[in-house]
């Protein structure tokens, strides 16, 4: 029950029978003949039938936005044909957010149900190109493996031509508009313009865009029709759904469930201990709910939206009473903001300035901390060149919302005297020639004997360093992510004084463990607290 980064493909739960996991108990990975024998063949359906077959089970896309799959599906055929040019089908299964696993399982271990969805919709379009997106290995490999077994492939002059795209594993990765970016050749970060992709996708063309587990559920729904579809779930969201559980649970796990199952239910079948604070639902762009509520939440997307909260990306995190929540919520903001693609200033400068004034809310900074924090997400809203500003905005004001007790000690008292456990999970910091894992993780460190205030480090690194009132730097307490690296060398490198380093995360907690000592010591009346240098490395 630690923020260690989630395997790859957890273990996966059903909650009833099984329909997109059907056949999970007898094979790791469901081969060609596997996906068969276990759901057979996929029927064939014209365009109509299958937007009105979409329509009848009441088919959402599996994202955030949870957008009409009839609809889309009918924008992209009209404007085909409005056009002359053959549309293009792409499958998004690039799952930037550490907290979700769902269509990282169904690309790994059930591929052939996703393309059948995918190759479905590709041919009562007329498209003659489909596109897989993915972020991680074994969802690569799984995917290329089903298409050779299928005969498909990238050569002209077949049918549908196909590919897999891979994207580096980061949140703005499953933006759509990185996506469709990344697999035209571009760089995997949104372009800064709102474009439909119905009306120009993929090369310009008009481009069908789900996220796989919509794909998935589609060809299930074409294979037991309306009728039987909606015989599980709730009248308005019928059929079953993935949810991702963390945080507070022994393991990490894929859950299906019908739509409309209690939540307290799922949380205790994974686990959950029943004495939480608060659960974190739709993953780090959704929002907290408090345990009373949460407890008493269904999981559909109506009900969590009624509750306060939104279903997104289908995580769910419970949270320990170990743990200081606001403390969780900070960690995570400060990542968030370090996986800023860079763009645009809500990203570059919003963000970083809203985990900085929670962060001095957890530390007790007072009321004007706290008013920061609320003037720093009203500036994100609705600025960004893709959604990630609003997103991290909504996680970090649901936290002052659901916990309110805490944010009050904080506020105005000496805190909640909990530490931060860190029981969210992150990526793993990695550095060049050393193991993927905490041990290669990095921080930014200032010696504070030597800064003499230049505030060069604030204009090449903002994401992790700003000016303080007095001119000096304060750093995010957080580790260097990958993509920031080089530009946190390049700071190292430009300070005039010599005061910035790079320090391995363990030397960074046994300075802060000496610092603390000498604070004692000078608080004690020891006349003279021991003096050193760092250790760490420039």
């Amino acid at each position: 029950m630690t923020g260690r980064p989630l395997p790859e493909l957890p273990d996966v739960i059903g909650l009833g029978l099984p329909r997109l996991t059907a056949g999970f108990d007898g094979a790791e990975r469901l081969d060609r003949r596997a996906h068969l024998a276990v759901h057979g063949c996929a029927p064939r359906l014209t365009e109509d039938g299958l937007t009105r077959l979409a329509e009848g089970v009441g088919l959402r896309g599996r994202g955030g936005a949870g957008f009409p799959f009839a609809r889309k599906l009918r924008a992209v055929g009209e404007a085909a044909r409005r056009r002359g040019v053959r549309p293009v089908v792409v499958v998004n299964g690039c799952e930037g957010e550490p907290a979700c696993r769902k269509d990282a399982v169904l690309l790994g271990r059930a591929p052939h149900l996703v393309l059948d969805g995918a190759l479905l919709a590709a041919e009562v379009l007329g498209a003659r190109t489909l596109v897989v997106g993915v972020t991680r290995q074994r969802a690569e490999t799984s995917v290329r493996e089903a298409l050779a077994e299928r005969g498909l492939t990238d050569r002209r002059g077949r049918t549908v031509r196909t590919r897999v795209v891979r994207l580096p594993e980061r949140l703005v990765s499953g933006e759509a508009s990185a996506l469709l970016r990344a697999a035209g050749g571009g760089p995997a970060v949104p372009p800064g313009r709102h474009a439909r992709a119905c009306e120009e996708g993929l090369g310009g063309a008009p481009t069908l865009l789900s996220h796989a587990e919509a794909f998935a559920q589609l060809a299930v729904a074409a294979r037991l029709g309306t009728d039987r579809y909606t015989t599980t779930g709730t009248p308005a969201e019928p059929g079953t759904l993935l949810l991702t559980l963390s945080g507070g649970v022994p393991r990490p796990c894929v859950v299906e469930a019908p739509s409309g199952v209690p939540m307290g239910y799922v949380l205790r079948t994974c686990g959950a201990d029943p004495a939480l604070q608060g659960v974190l639902v739709g993953g780090y762009h959704g929002g907290w709910l408090d345990a009373a509520t949460a407890y008493g939440a269904a999981v559909s997307r109506d009900a969590l939206a009624t509750a306060g909260g939104t279903l997104g990306a289908g995580a769910v995190l419970p949270l320990p009473a170990s743990t200081c929540p606001l403390g969780e919520t900070a960690r995570v903001a400060h990542w968030l903001a370090a996986e800023s693609a860079g763009q645009c200033g809500p990203c570059r400068l919003g963000l970083p300035a809203l985990a900085r004034a929670l962060a001095e809310v957890v530390a007790g900074a007072g009321p004007g901390a706290l008013e920061a924090v609320r003037e720093a997400a009203r500036g994100l809203r609705g600025r960004g060149a893709c959604g990630h500003p609003d997103g991290s905005a909504r996680f970090v004001l649901s936290a002052l919302t659901a916990f309110t007790d805490d944010l009050a000690a904080h506020v105005l008292g000496g805190g909640c005297g909990r530490g931060t456990a860190g029981v969210l999970p992150l990526p793993a910091p990695t550095r060049t020639g050393a193991p993927e894992g905490r041990e290669g993780a990095e921080r930014l460190a200032v010696d504070r004997t030597l800064c003499t205030g230049h505030g060069l480090c604030a204009g090449l690194v903002p994401e992790l360093v700003r000016l303080g009132r007095d001119g000096y730097p304060s750093l995010a307490d957080t580790t260097v992510p990958a993509h920031l690296r080089g530009r946190a060398q390049r700071a190292v490198r430009r300070c005039p004084a010599l005061a910035l380093y790079l320090a391995r995360e363990e030397q960074s907690r046994e300075q802060s463990r000496e610092r603390r000592q000498e604070q004692d010591r000078a608080r004690d009346g020891d006349p003279h607290p021991r003096s050193g240098r760092r250790s760490g490395k420039r």
